[in-house]
């Protein structure tokens, strides 16, 4: 049956993250614990340490209590590190916030979790985080820092800068530090004594790829170990310089990332703020690194450099492709072009913290660049009828289940949303179809909402995508339904081209018949350089479907 438990030689780490933060920067002081390419900054665990217990000891200072929650806005950069562990020390519940986010989505976050604190960058690139801020509090601009009260927001007091400010209501960095000299070692310890393992620690609020927002509520057990075990998996030590282009405020970045990198006293590597993919390969040259994360968007830019050729690469040794489905040819292409002889893909989901499946470096080539691989350590995985909710056999496609330490603890004040999500004996339904197969190796399908119903046939986008980047002038391609009077669904594949590369509708669609069932053929062909995405790289398929339905003239109520 579809059904399997990951084993492990090595137990769950039981204790809360300032304690394993404190005993890795006993164990390697002096190792370098982060680089930040951008800034010209470099910093061992010892030096980050001091940083981070001044940052903690100054919201401590600031009034700041246990539960309290903290919102982070801000690209990639050590501010939003410090930002991390800081909070975590001081006992206050970190909810990060996607940089791409507007005025109204960080309305929606700020009300809902109840933020009292924001730690905000000022700008980037065409955000201006202070001027959505003063939109929805006007009062910031007249009133003292910490002091902000707000109808609207009526937890929000204390908005911080990661920089300087002209505005009398925002902290500036160093002004929001200054008073961390009035609190004692003692005064953090007690707090950091104060936690537990299985207390609420971070809220990511999952819009994703379907819309409206919920906040995925996680707890130190659930990301510390879920970083530990990532890394674990790549065989990650002290030795080990990771390269992190990803957001930082998804599990991408912060977990799987910063505290990979802890957990085993690696360096985390930020190469810009937000991605850039000569930035990144910069970076692996530069800082000789021997690992790179990257969502497979990502690692196509990279390949498809102009000068990708004059990069030395040859000290990575091992990453993780994950976030969305990895084209099996760009695996290839990153092991073989890039020196990742290890690379290895990842999946899960915020809600799961988030990784449950990851391929290792002995599984044979096949399984490492067709499958997720196999279930994670102490983590339990099934795959079921999403009718009857009966385990499907092996072989046979089904939703993907999850249960084990690193399941949510909830939606932050959304039971009815958790209830839907996690059932009674504690498994998280997924919404992901799969397959496994005997040897417990799992292939993802794709979303279920993402289905195309096509005359009564079943399609999966992803078996359509895999099949088109074996084109040789396909650079991407992204699948996805519309509606059609007569069949119900018709399918439209967004194609982004190699450069320099031609090639026409007429002749993909023949390409198409010559290997694939009739029905699986698109209808229509759609050229794009770019998808509709989420910062993490998630495609959009819900806002690619829209588009297409208003370029072609479609009507959504033709599948009625």
């Amino acid at each position: 049956m579809s059904y399997a438990s990951g084993m492990s030689d090595k137990p769950l780490l039981g204790t809360p993250i300032p304690q394993l933060f404190d005993s890795t920067v006993a164990r390697f002081a002096e190792r370098e614990a982060v680089v930040s390419v951008h800034q010209g900054i470099r910093w061992s665990y010892q030096e980050l340490s001091e940083h981070v217990d001044r940052l903690a000891k100054a919201f401590i200072a600031a009034g700041f209590e246990k539960g309290d929650r903290v919102g982070v806005w801000s690209p990639n950069n050590v501010e939003w590190l410090l930002t991390q562990y800081a909070t975590a020390k001081a006992g206050l519940i970190l909810v990060t916030i996607n940089p791409a986010y507007r005025a109204h989505e960080l309305a929606y976050v700020l009300e809902q979790s109840g933020c009292k604190g924001l730690v905000i960058q000022n700008q980037f690139k065409s955000s201006d985080y202070v001027g959505m801020l003063l939109e929805l509090c006007p009062d910031l601009a007249t009133t003292s820092p910490g002091q902000l009260r707000s109808d609207k927001f009526p937890n929000l007091t204390t908005v911080i800068s990661m920089s300087s400010t002209a505005d009398s209501g925002v902290y500036d960095w160093q002004g929001f530090l200054e008073p961390a000299d009035t609190v004692s070692d003692q005064e953090l310890q007690a707090r950091q004594d104060d936690q537990d393992m299985d207390d609420a620690i971070n809220i990511q609020y999952t819009s994703g790829t379907t819309g409206f927002p919920k906040g995925a509520t996680l707890s130190h057990h659930n990301i510390l170990n879920n970083g530990y075990f990532v890394a674990s998996i790549m065989n990650f030590t002290e030795q080990d310089r990771l390269v992190i282009p990803v957001p930082l405020y998804h599990c991408f970045g912060m977990v799987m990332g910063n505290l990979g990198c802890l957990t085993h006293g690696a360096c985390a590597i930020y190469p810009s703020e937000g991605f850039e993919p000569a930035a990144v390969l910069n970076a692996v040259q530069q800082e000789k690194a021997t690992a790179l994360f990257g969502v497979p968007t990502m690692f196509i830019a990279e390949l498809a450099l102009p000068d990708f050729a004059d990069y030395e690469l040859k000290s990575l040794r091992t990453g993780i492709m994950a976030g969305a489905p990895c084209p099996v040819e760009t695996m290839k292409q990153v092991n073989e072009l890039m020196h990742m002889t290890e690379v290895e893909i990842a999946y899960g989901m915020t809600e799961t913290s988030p990784v449950s499946f990851q391929t290792r470096v002995d599984a044979p080539l096949d399984k490492r660049v067709s499958t997720v691989g196999r279930v994670h350590p102490h983590v339990e995985v099934k795959i079921i009828d999403p009718d009857s909710g009966a385990i499907r056999p092996t072989g046979e496609m089904g939703e993907l289940c999850t249960r084990g330490y690193s399941v949510m603890l909830g939606y932050w004040e959304n039971e009815e949303a958790t209830l839907a999500a996690i059932d009674s004996n504690g498994w998280m339904h997924t919404g992901n179809t799969a397959v496994m197969d005997a040897e417990g190796y799992v292939n993802i399908v794709g979303r279920i909402k993402d289905m195309i119903v096509r005359g009564g046939e079943n399609v999966y986008p992803r078996e359509i995508e895999e099949f088109l980047m074996t084109h040789d002038a396909i650079e991407s391609v992204q699948v996805t339904g519309v509606p059609d009077p007569k069949f119900g669904e018709e399918i439209i594949a967004w194609v982004g081209l190699k450069e320099g590369a031609a090639v026409s509708e007429e002749e993909i669609q023949s390409f198409c018949r010559d290997s694939i069932a009739h029905f699986k053929v698109p209808r229509y062909i759609r050229f794009s350089d770019e998808f509709p995405m989420t910062v993490t790289g998630k495609v959009q398929k819900y806002k690619m479907r829209e588009i297409s339905i208003a370029e072609l003239g479609l009507s959504e109520t033709e599948t009625a």
